[in-house]
């Protein structure tokens, strides 16, 4: 099957040829009907030699759908045919976090070398891809696979950190939300689903600024030195009672600091790598600073429920599984809109 690897450290990826897999005891075979492409893999094909904490080649794609194709020994809950969305961060399954559904918080993963599919095993930008249990596929039930995989990250990981934010945010509050790519139009729709705050959107591109406004946030600002005054000022000097920083680089981490009022809750999401000091007189009283990860099984299955009702949608841009290394190009480069989607099987 061909399958794009990253092959070798800080060259581009390929598209190359490699054996079909089957599915041993437990498993679950998918021929992949879409894989997303995503700011995460970037950030792992920029990681130097020394420390690099995953064996080459790796398949890419740690967002991924398909259709089941084949059942090793013992599996059941799926069937052959079944669309299936996969959960990504898988766990051991037994600890006490996997046993609430919280894989993404697995307490023994790094102690047995569990990985998430593109992130240290075999990914879903293959035609074919090995998932290690069934209890990591959730239903599509009639949604369209290009629409929907993206939610399987892009989705999750922006509503579970508004989930945990959702009572502070009450009518007459505001959440922040800072990036407004595949993760930030995403929380924007999320916000106004679930929330009747005003949703106050920050990008350093009006293209992007653009795309926020029509999903619906109520203000848009340029990410600028200007732009904590700016929502200071909508918010009548208060701030926001919640803000997610998509971005995660020192400006947006420090705008983040700076736009938030008390008690509220600030979210860094984005994987640039800064941190916000926290300490008596450095933030708003009683401010809470948290960094997420993915989200939980159950909150998938939620996800994917907005979704089919019409709450939640992602903008896609598709291409074919030869065209993915031009797909990261673009995305690298600031060129994709909302969120880019391999089709490896047409």
């Amino acid at each position: 099957m061909k399958a794009l690897q990253y092959r070798t450290i800080g060259a581009a990826p390929e598209v190359v040829t490699v054996p079909d897999p089957e599915p041993g005891p437990g498993q679950v075979l998918l021929k992949v009907t879409a894989a997303g492409v995503c700011h995460s893999d970037i950030a792992v094909m920029s990681w130097p030699a020394e420390g690099f904490p995953y064996r080459l080649p790796l398949t890419l794609g740690h967002e991924g759908v398909g259709t089941v194709a084949a059942l090793g020994d013992g599996v059941s809950g799926v069937g052959e045919g079944d669309a299936v969305a996969v959960y990504g961060p898988w766990g051991c399954g037994t600890c006490a976090k996997c046993a609430e559904g919280k894989e993404n918080y697995c307490l023994r993963a790094a102690t047995l070398g569990i990985f998430p599919p593109g992130l240290g095993r075999p990914g879903s930008m293959a035609e074919y891809l090995l998932v290690d249990d069934a209890r990591h596929l959730v239903p599509l039930d009639g949604l369209d696979p290009v629409a929907a995989v993206p939610l399987t990250d892009a989705g999750l990981t922006p509503y579970h950190a508004i989930k945990r934010s959702l009572p502070k945010l009450v009518p007459g509050a505001t959440a922040v939300v800072i990036g407004t790519g595949g993760l930030g139009h995403v929380a924007i729709q999320l916000l106004r689903a679930l929330t009747s705050a005003r949703v106050v959107a920050l990008d350093v591109s009006e293209e992007k600024l653009r795309l926020a406004r029509t999903v619906g946030a109520h203000e848009t600002v340029v990410s600028d030195e200007r732009a904590a005054d700016a929502v200071r000022q909508l918010t009548g000097g208060l701030g926001a009672e919640a803000v997610f920083d998509f971005v995660g680089v020192e400006p947006t981490v420090a705008t983040a600091g700076a736009v938030a009022a008390v008690e509220a809750d600030i979210s860094i999401v984005g994987i640039g790598g800064a941190a916000l000091p926290v300490g008596f007189g450095v933030l708003p009283f009683e401010v809470s600073v948290n960094s997420p990860y993915w989200g939980t099984r159950g909150e998938l299955i939620e996800v994917l429920a907005l979704a089919r009702s019409g709450a939640v949608s992602v903008h896609t841009e598709t291409y074919p599984l030869d065209d993915a290394p031009l797909a990261y190009e673009r995305l690298h480069a600031g060129k994709v809109q909302g969120r880019a989607v391999i089709v490896p099987n047409g």
